[in-house]
Parts: structure tokens; sequence; C-alpha cells
């Protein structure tokens, strides 16, 4: 496997005791993920988890009139496809890639035989999708309760902790649809937080310059989502 994109750079994977690695490893297949591609749709039978390294993809859930708003994103801390541990084979949620990078897929046959085991890869697994669990509720609450400009500050910050560097590639109109609200608001919201100096941006890329400044602007939601992840998934070579 390519030194520069290795399996480990995932958080879940670089945890792995080695005897699990080792039954793993050999069954993860290296995998592009460039911007917009759909990794699965509502109701498809999951047949791979995806274990993000440098991709970011967004879950999605879609009305009937085409309408969507995001309800969690995933990158090299977690995985693509809970479902299939969790018992449910499918999901009512859209999978999208909101920033183009790589990631690693496993057959559901070998997840399923980890998980099953019942050992250390069950309780991780299962941290992880209760720290999920709670980036989803806390989405659904802060889209109700919050300012654009205070959801996209979450949003970009959410985002540049799952990337190696403070720039992201993705159009106000992307954004719009992964935030649920009208393109103008995003518009609005952008122009506030570039006047403001904390980003900088122009026509597909946002580049973050001041994250102190994003973090003193953000509403509580992005803190309680980052003290569940860092809570659930410290070190898990413990558990």
């Amino acid at each position: 496997m390519s030194k520069s994109h290795h399996p480990k750079e995932n958080h879940l994977l670089s945890v792995l005791l080695e005897a699990e690695w080792k039954r793993i490893e050999p069954h993860l297949m290296p995998v592009d993920m460039p911007l917009g591609q759909v990794v699965y749709e509502s109701g498809d039978r999951l047949d791979h988890v995806y274990f993000p390294t440098t991709a970011i993809i967004s879950l999605l859930y879609v009305m009937e009139d085409g309408a969507s708003a995001e309800i969690a994103i995933v990158g090299n801390e977690g995985l693509v496809g809970i479902a299939l541990f969790m018992g449910g084979e499918t999901t009512p949620s859209r999978a999208v890639v909101q920033s183009a990078g790589h990631a690693y897929r496993l057959d559901a046959r070998i997840l399923k035989e980890e998980f099953h085991r019942a050992g250390p890869v069950q309780r991780l697994l299962l941290r992880y999708t209760q720290a999920l669990i709670t980036q989803m509720a806390q989405t659904a609450v802060c889209n109700r309760h919050h300012s654009i400009d205070q959801q996209l500050c979450r949003w970009l910050l959410l985002s540049i902790d799952r990337l190696p560097s403070n720039e992201l590639k993705m159009t106000q109109e992307l954004i719009a649809n992964m935030l649920g609200v009208r393109r103008p608001g995003v518009t609005e919201a952008a122009t506030k937080l570039q006047d403001a100096g904390l980003i900088r941006y122009s026509y597909g890329h946002i580049e973050v310059l001041d994250r102190p400044g994003l973090e003193k602007r953000v509403c509580e939601c992005y803190g309680v989502v980052r003290r569940e992840f860092d809570r659930l998934l410290p070190d898990l070579r413990a558990i």
C-alpha cells in the first residue's frame, strides 16, 4: 500500500490491536473519492464500509422534493456505513463526498465477522457510533436554533478537523445543500466571516485564516460534538 495513503491515517484503523489489524488489513482496498461522488443512495443495500483517510463524506437526508440537509460528516476519525453492523443493512440517508480525497473500502462480510467476535472491534465501533449519533443530534438542534453564520462556523471547524490543511474546495451552492438553507443565506454568512478576517473565499475555495476567531464565533454545538468524540475516542487501545 502506498505510504502517502496508508489505511492507518484513519483513526479507527490506527488503533486496532495487532491481531485485529492482521485479519482486516489484507481486505482493505484503497479507493479514490472525487468531489460529489455518491457513495450510497437512500435505501441502498450496503455491501461495504468506507474508512476515509483524506476525504470527507457528508451524510444527507433528502426530501421527496429534492431538498436536502446534512446530518453528519465523516472524515479520518470514522467510517461510513454503520448500518451494516447495527443490523439495518440499509439507511434512509445519502452519503456524498464533500471533500475529495482517499478512503479504504472493506467488504461487509469481513466487518460483520469482526463485529460478531464481540471483542475490541465491536467496542470500538459502538463507541464511534455513539459519537456519530451525538453529532447527528447536535446538527439537528443547531439547524433549528442557530444562525446561518454560526452553522457555517460549525461546519467549517468540523471539516478542517478532518483535513491536513485549513483549505476546502466547496462552492456556496454545495454548502447551502449541506446546511439545508438558501444560497443567498450562505453568501451573506460567508461575506460576514470574510469581512471579519476569519476566512478567505473565492469561487469553489475556502481558506480558514483565523481558527481561534471561528471558535469564538461558533455556537456551543461544535464544542459538544468535539468533546464527545474526545471522550469516547481518546486512546482506543485501552478499551
